[in-house]
Formats: C-alpha cells, sequence, structure tokens
C-alpha cells in the first residue's frame, strides 16, 4: 500500500511539472514583423523621388500599419553614372542585418546571405503586404507580382553607363525612357528557369510609368525592411 502511494505521489509530481512548464513556456512565436511588400505604389510608376522618397514610403506605410517604431528602409540598388564607378547603392547593403519577419511572424531570412540564398522564405505565402495581407500574383487579375528592386540575384547594383538603365534613372524616372529590373514575389514566372523564379532580379521592365510596369505585371510595388 505504501509503495502505491509513493508510486502515485511520483505520478501525480511529475504531471504538476510538466504542466508548470507548459505554463510557464508556449510555444515560442515569430519575431516582430521586419518586412513587407508596399500594398501601393507611389503613384508615380517607378518614380519614387530616389531611395529617400521610397524609404519615405515604407516608413509610411508601416506606421499607419501599426509596425512599431522601428527605421524601415526599401529593398532598391542605385547604379553609378558610369562603369565601376564607386558611388553605387547596393540594396543588400541597406536593410540590415536580419533576421527578418513578415506581418505574420513567419521568418523570411535570418541574416542578410541567407535572404539571398536559394533557401530564403520569399514566396506568395509570406510575402504579405503591410497589413498582413496577400499581394496579387501571377495567377491573378491584375496581376502584381514584379517587384522592383533594381538589383542583380545577389543584391548588388548594375554597372552604370555604358550598361543599361536597370533603375528607372535611380527612381526618379517616371515616363516611357528607361527600364528597371524586377523580381517575382510569387517565384512563378513563364518557365522554371533561376530568372523566372527569382524573387529579385527576374527582368527589366519596358519602361517607366505606371503603364509600362503594369504591361509586364507589377504595379511599381516594392519590398521593405526593418533596418535593426
Amino acid at each position: 500500500m505504501e509503495t502505491s502511494m509513493k508510486s502515485a505521489l511520483i505520478i501525480a509530481s511529475v504531471f504538476t511539472l510538466v504542466s508548470c512548464e507548459s505554463m510557464q513556456s508556449p510555444p515560442a512565436t515569430g519575431g516582430a514583423p521586419s518586412f513587407f511588400v508596399t500594398s501601393t505604389g507611389v503613384g508615380k510608376g517607378a518614380d519614387l523621388g530616389g531611395i529617400d522618397g521610397a524609404d519615405q514610403h515604407c516608413q509610411s506605410l508601416a506606421k499607419a500599419a501599426g509596425l512599431g517604431n522601428r527605421t524601415w528602409r526599401a529593398y532598391l540598388s542605385a547604379q553609378g553614372k558610369a562603369l565601376n564607378e564607386p558611388k553605387v547603392v547596393n540594396a543588400r547593403d541597406r536593410i540590415g542585418t536580419g533576421p527578418w519577419y513578415n506581418a505574420k511572424g513567419v521568418l523570411i531570412a535570418k541574416n542578410v546571405d541567407d535572404l539571398h540564398a536559394a533557401k530564403n522564405n520569399v514566396t506568395k505565402e509570406t510575402a504579405l503586404d503591410e497589413k498582413g495581407q496577400p499581394v496579387n500574383d501571377r495567377s491573378m487579375k491584375p496581376n502584381k507580382h514584379d517587384i522592383l528592386t533594381g538589383s542583380r540575384p545577389d543584391g548588388t547594383a548594375f554597372p552604370g553607363t555604358p550598361f543599361y538603365d536597370m533603375t528607372c534613372g535611380n527612381w526618379t524616372k517616371g515616363g516611357t525612357e528607361g527600364s528597371a529590373m524586377v523580381g517575382h514575389f510569387d517565384r512563378s514566372g513563364p518557365s522554371d528557369s533561376s530568372w523566372a523564379t527569382s524573387w529579385n532580379s527576374s527582368h527589366p521592365t519596358s519602361g517607366c510609368t505606371q503603364e509600362n510596369l503594369r504591361s509586364t505585371g507589377g504595379d511599381a510595388l516594392f519590398y521593405c525592411f526593418a533596418v535593426k
């Protein structure tokens, strides 16, 4: 009888300990939102008011969505005026060190290298806007899967003149002249090639107006990241 009682007490103690630990250690949740696709563009095609204007747009959207008092930067590169000019801006260098989470707390990437590796978690399910809403992908109308980046796959800028404009005049052109490199947030394109499924460097646009951008499947949207 005494042995049975001791066994019962031990079992009860273990159960209580497990229960307390469960109460004190809830399942881990994702980090604070630190990545989103803009729900709207600036309204002037690829003329974002330069990179500074794009940053301000990220900041305004994040504030309106209640994403906390953080510094937000647009994932955009800027070309130099000439080949090998040092005054270029690499998108990968201006977004902090990570990790980054979407508005639902889902991890996008742990750090800059992870973000630019095949294992990053930018997909049509995770690339949400600042309100936590999905963005129209390639299968929807209107298609908005083209995301402005002006970047190469590794997040660096394209060379300057004499090479082709890949940033719509460093985000100051909103006319038919110029072009901008875009990525596909939904990782979907006309083929399974790496360029077609790239989140940040898929193809150039046919111009810089809102209509030009829409003609290839975009809406002048871009990525925003919180700087740590």
